[in-house]
């Protein structure tokens, strides 16, 4: 009895000690996720909160699994961001988000990797917005996300 109490004591300290150097040094790397809600259509959102994650976005990744994307939140209201390709490897749709509404969609955009970096393509809103929403290509059109449709992320 006492050596499986001693090797349940070790496994928990050792599970606890990983957990422990995770949070300390980012052996782990851990992705905040959250529901979103665009009309009718819930799926998940990665979160890019910081410079460097929105910066990194979605390049170099060869997938993106059906109903996720990732959720650009630039830390304040009314920005005028540009988005480009450079390093995707996967075609995009590109929601731009205004007061929780959807207000612009640029749909099924393809990566651009035999342009140098001043070549690529440069997407805009027509106007400032709030946060952006990437997902594959054509899921706009699948789930019928339009203009106008209203927006929820879970809190």
């Amino acid at each position: 009895m006492k050596k499986i109490l001693l090797i349940l004591l070790v496994t928990a300290s050792f599970i606890a000690l990983l957990g422990l150097l995770n949070k300390k040094l980012g052996f782990i790397e851990t992705i905040e996720t959250k529901r979103a809600k665009i009309g009718q259509t819930s799926f998940f959102v990665e979160l890019a909160l910081t410079e460097e994650e929105r910066q990194k976005g979605l390049s170099g990744r060869s997938t993106l699994e059906e109903n996720t994307g990732m959720l650009f939140s630039f830390g304040q209201e009314d920005v005028f961001p540009s988005f480009w390709m450079k390093g995707m490897l996967i075609p995009i749709d590109i929601i731009w988000i205004d007061e929780w509404e959807v207000v612009k969609i640029h749909e099924n955009i393809q990566p651009e990797p035999e342009k140098s970096d001043g070549e690529l393509t440069k997407y805009y809103p027509d106007g400032p917005i709030d946060l952006v929403i990437e997902v594959n290509a054509g899921f706009s059109g699948k789930n019928n996300i339009r203009v106008g449709d209203n927006v929820i992320i879970e809190r």
